[in-house]
């Protein structure tokens, strides 16, 4: 198909399909020749083609994007959902990726290299990401034109995925070969014996193996799409490698601290980050001192501020485990952060008033005193709507800056908490001194 230019009507009609029926359009595209997709959807605006280019098969997108327009390519890769760029990237050669890193914009590039790079020992270092899958809705026919473009030997099978992208099954070539053309592909497609997630540690991919034995293993993300496979070198080669690691666990032989590691390991390991939150806890303290004339006014702020403090720092903690694990299972990237950061100050903000309630009525029951209960009601709104945004912001703000977010997210976190949470609780207490001296013994 040339590259021709669409008539308005035509090309209105194109973009509408693109944007209404992504899937739809990417397994036409996938039917056709690299060079004619491309010139289909270098006709496109920008954000009708990224709708389609986003669906294409990893192998097919990868193909694609080397014959587009440059703009237009960098654009695809750079907006696209992380995931989707990732799995394209890894479909390179590394020096081909690298030069392709180097067009984006720095940010970009920084994020798309932090998914790339997976942690040692676990599923997505060991797995081959160059994969073919074939989709659910294809003929027998189409899925044998289809393996005749991927043009690889050795295959025994093809994974099967479904308009997401996710795992759905496997086809052996032999059953494939075998079948009647026009064949239905769903009707030889099986079961998927075993799969593990690309975060999953070397020890899972060997227990998988050891249940199941079996020579390719194919490997998700943690949305279910199909993004590659550990083949039968690497998964001997991880049974091999675990014994090893075994044997050195037990003598204690580990770069990082395990529960046989020698004191003075663990001492080295631990003693500066109790020293760092010591001084956090100096930080919080002196705050407090701000307010020794207040509190020595009205005993009761002593009583109820662990409670202010505990609360907005459960808070804070629900909400640094919920990004921290978005951010390990990268169902979150950097630039999501307006969504987690707004969707955490909401629940801090609607659990601070359903809280703030509850111990409005405890506080009055106790004291019998409206002053006190309006104090802590606003403290507790303020310090957990705080706590929900600390929460969100500070794992994604050290990762912005480089640093290891489970390492000290903890301890800042617990710091912001404390540091609102008392400034938040004495401070109103301290505005409202002339009515809470009326009510308050």
């Amino acid at each position: 198909m040339a590259a021709e230019s669409l008539a308005p009507a035509e090309a209105a009609l194109t973009q509408r399909y693109l944007l209404d029926y992504p899937h739809e359009a990417a397994r036409l595209f996938e039917a056709m020749p690299a060079g004619d997709a491309a010139a289909l959807l270098g006709l496109q605006p920008p954000h009708a083609a990224l709708r389609a280019w986003e669906a294409l098969a990893p192998d097919v997108a990868s193909d694609v994007l080397d014959r587009l327009p440059e703009p237009l390519a960098l654009h695809l890769v750079a907006e696209a959902e992380p995931v989707a760029s990732v799995a394209v990237l890894t479909q390179m050669e590394p020096a081909t990726r690298e030069t392709w890193l180097k067009r984006l914009d720095s940010e970009v590039a920084r994020e798309l290299r932090e998914l790339l790079a997976y942690p040692d020992d676990c599923a997505g270092r060991m797995m081959d990401p160059r994969v073919s899958p074939l989709r659910r809705g294809m003929t027998v026919a189409t899925a044998i034109e289809r393996l005749r473009q991927i043009r690889r030997s050795g295959l025994r099978e093809l994974f099967v995925i479904d308009d997401e992208g996710r795992l759905a099954g496997r086809v052996e070539v032999q059953d494939l070969a075998l079948a009647a053309r026009e064949l239905p592909l769903a009707d030889i497609t099986r079961g998927v014996v075993a799969y593990v997630g690309d975060l999953d540690p070397r020890e899972e991919v060997v227990e998988t193996l050891q249940a199941h034995p079996i020579t390719a293993l194919p490997v998700v993300n943690v949305n279910g799409r199909f993004i590659g496979v550990i083949r039968q070198a690497e998964l001997v080669a991880a049974v091999e490698e675990e014994s090893s690691l075994d044997i050195q666990t037990m003598v204690g032989a580990s770069p990082d601290e395990r529960a046989l590691s020698t004191p003075a390991f663990a001492v080295r390991k631990r003693l500066p980050w109790l020293q760092i939150n010591l001084l956090t806890a100096f930080l919080a303290a002196a705050v407090v001192g701000l307010f020794e004339g207040t509190i020595a006014q009205f005993t009761a702020l002593a009583v109820l501020l662990p409670v202010v403090a505990g609360q907005s720092g459960n808070a804070g903690a629900q909400a640094l485990a919920v990004t921290m694990r978005g951010l390990v299972l990268r169902e979150i990237s950097l630039r999501h952060w307006p969504a987690v950061v707004g969707k955490e100050a909401l629940t801090g903000l609607v659990n601070g008033v359903a809280v703030a309630a509850t111990t409005g009525l405890g506080v009055y029951a106790w004291s019998r005193s409206p002053a006190l209960v309006a104090v802590i009601t606003l403290a507790m709104i303020i310090s957990m709507l705080a706590a929900g945004l600390a929460g969100a912001l500070v794992p994604m703000l050290l990762r912005r800056f480089g640093q290891d977010p489970a390492t000290a997210s903890s301890i800042i976190l617990t710091t912001v908490t404390d540091i609102v949470g008392f400034f938040s609780f004495l401070g109103i207490a301290a505005l409202f001194a002339p009515l809470l001296a009326k009510s308050v013994s």
